[in-house]
């Protein structure tokens, strides 16, 4: 801190009654926050989701697998061309 700057004391500071803070809105914080992600790889999995994958590497296993799978031929396909 510069010999300018002024710190500022938080411990005397009274919030003023006439707020009405349940009006503000629940802002996410952070890397996760939607300006970080945008451009970026990012992506958060929903809880239920994370708890079956331990790390990244497994996520891009499935994703891999979902790829191959989705690139081989229907049985639907196969069938008609019986």
């Amino acid at each position: 801190m510069n010999e300018n700057s002024t710190k500022l004391d938080f411990d005397d500071y009274e919030l003023n009654e006439g707020y009405e803070l349940s009006q503000l809105p629940v802002m996410p914080k952070g890397r996760y926050t939607p300006e970080n992600r945008l451009g970026k790889n990012l992506v958060v999995l929903a809880p239920d989701v994370a708890q079956a994958f331990p790390d990244d590497e497994a996520v891009n296993e499935a994703l891999r697998l979902i790829i191959q799978a989705a690139k081989l031929p229907r049985l639907q396909e196969m069938v008609e061309k019986a």
